[in-house]
């Protein structure tokens, strides 16, 4: 069972230290982890420092995974792309990615299966060029799932989705980090849906990690206040969902 720690991680970008001394529990096979902050706190930054993207201090520590270049799958934010490709292929490419071109049934089964659930089956013969943003975004984590990775970094994946459809890939991903015992590390603004989905809540904030644990540990009203200049207040919705009123008004 694969499991994910940080200690004292910092990210560089040339010599200027932008992420620093980021050190968190013990992230575990099939948890949900929310990675939040302000915007330019360093979640993208922090993201690309785990994936090997970027250079820094500390260390990230995976264990009992045995798929050497394939334990990290890394969204990064931007999804847009230039490639001359369809829907398809560019799902059947990722998937290859690093392995052997030869094509089998169980490679065609999982993408078929993946490109249903996130209901892009309709689009696959489209050029990726022609799809809009949203749907860039669904191909790529379409991409990223495809590789079966034990760790996955996704860098806002919903931001250009509607709720509907947020809702629906978070809900997947969270069903997917359970099957596959797979750790899935989401950055985020909706603070709803991280307490919706997460099982852990990662707060940065000026570059360094404000918090990490349960979510309502996390997210409360003195962190909202301190953090992100509002007051707010955490109301339970149902016996499931706890929810974030900001000045009376669903944040």
């Amino acid at each position: 069972m694969v499991t994910l720690e940080l200690n004292e991680v910092g990210a560089l970008y040339g010599k200027r230290l932008v992420v620093s001394g980021v050190t968190t529990p013990a992230m575990t096979a099939g948890e949900v982890v929310a990675v939040i902050g302000p915007n330019a706190a360093g979640k993208s930054t922090l993201f690309k420092r785990i994936a090997g993207l970027l250079n820094g201090p500390g260390e990230v520590c995976i264990s009992g995974t045995e798929m050497a270049g394939k334990a990290i799958g890394y969204m990064p934010q931007d999804t847009s792309s230039n490639a001359v490709l369809t829907v398809y292929e560019s799902v059947l490419l990722a998937r290859k990615q690093g392995s052997a071109w030869s094509v089998n049934d169980a490679d065609l089964v999982l993408i078929d299966h993946v490109m249903t659930a996130l209901n892009i089956t309709p689009i696959a013969f489209r050029d990726l060029g022609a799809l809009s943003g949203g749907q860039q975004q669904l191909v790529s984590v379409a991409q990223t799932l495809v590789r079966e990775p034990d760790i996955m970094l996704m860098d806002e994946p919903t931001s250009a989705l509607d709720l509907h459809r947020q809702v629906e890939v978070l809900s997947f991903m969270q069903n997917q980090a359970r099957q596959k015992n797979m750790i899935v590390l989401v950055a985020i603004h909706d603070l709803n849906q991280a307490l919706r989905f997460a099982d852990k809540v990662l707060l940065i904030a000026d570059g360094k990690m404000r918090a990490c644990g349960a979510p309502l540990s996390v997210i409360n009203p003195e962190m909202l206040r301190e953090i992100y200049g509002v007051d707010a207040r955490i109301e339970k919705c149902s016996r499931q969902f706890d929810h974030v009123i900001v000045d009376g008004v669903d944040a």
